[in-house]
């Protein structure tokens, strides 16, 4: 792995410069990517996603500087994801988001195209076949994230406890404590998914997930939503950049297929 290098979302430093510090950028199972449905090829032997979250102990909520992150204890497989193309249970880590700065943009994956206001992702590892998370993110099959799209609707009550925690890490750098949160809550009713074998949609762009993209959005309000653009990509001390348009853009499928869990 390529040593830490200093990486955002500006006109210098996005995700159109990170091949230089990362060439793995221009690898052949890079995230996100756009979905094409009526390309995806419905898997009749695909299981039903089994998401596990309820005995999960949530511990912090932090800005690092790019996003805005929810850790988990993961101790033990109590909060997990199988099921779907998994043989091993994976173990929840962090959840954090992507958005923008308006409605039509925000979203990392598309569907048809089409971009949502902002996208939740579940990060879970291969606890069974890696000792840690830092093995388990440099190896082929080690990691399975969720992804949830997020559109403007009624408010997400459930969501309140979150939005209303993020005034604490307004600041790059900034950790608070954030327990009992159960994320489950943050899951729509169908658990119908795309799934392809990609990377992390951020530096250092390890070509190690197994996406999970649940086809139905969960609604969120305006209100909410207007709470991510509060925080910031800077530190206490520093000019303040609204934390913005932090998504990086579909990269080129290179011949992967895209797998539906439900017939089109």
């Amino acid at each position: 792995m390529t040593g830490h290098h200093s990486w955002g979302y500006g006109q210098d430093d996005g995700p159109s410069e990170w091949h230089k510090s990362y060439p793995v950028a221009q690898g052949n199972r890079q995230s996100p990517i756009d979905i094409v449905p009526a390309k995806a090829v419905y898997d009749p032997k695909l299981k039903p996603l089994i998401i596990s979250y309820d005995s999960c102990t949530s511990l912090s909520i932090s800005n690092n500087g790019h996003s805005v992150m929810v850790e988990f204890e993961d101790t033990d497989d109590k909060a997990a994801v199988s099921g779907g193309p998994f043989e091993n249970p994976f173990r929840l880590k962090q959840f954090h988001f992507h958005w923008g700065t308006k409605h039509s943009e925000g979203s990392e994956h598309t569907v048809d195209g089409k971009s949502f206001p902002c996208e939740l992702h579940l990060v879970h590892w291969n606890a069974r076949k890696y000792a840690t998370f830092g093995e388990a993110a440099a190896a082929p099959d080690g990691l399975a994230v969720v992804a949830v799209f997020l559109e403007i609707g009624k408010e997400l009550a459930s969501m309140n406890r979150l939005t209303d925690a993020l005034y604490m890490v307004k600041f790059k750098g900034t950790k608070a404590q954030f327990r009992n949160f159960n994320p489950k809550c943050l899951l729509p009713l169908s658990l119908d998914y795309w799934t392809y074998l990609g990377s992390l949609t951020t530096p250092p762009l390890n070509e190690s997930v197994t996406w999970i993209v649940l086809k139905e959005p969960i609604r969120v309000s305006e209100k909410q939503l207007e709470k991510f653009r509060m925080l910031l990509f800077t530190s206490e001390e520093d000019q303040r950049i609204q934390m913005v348009n932090n998504f990086r853009p579909p990269q080129p499928l290179k011949g992967r297929i895209v797998q539906a869990s439900f017939k089109a």
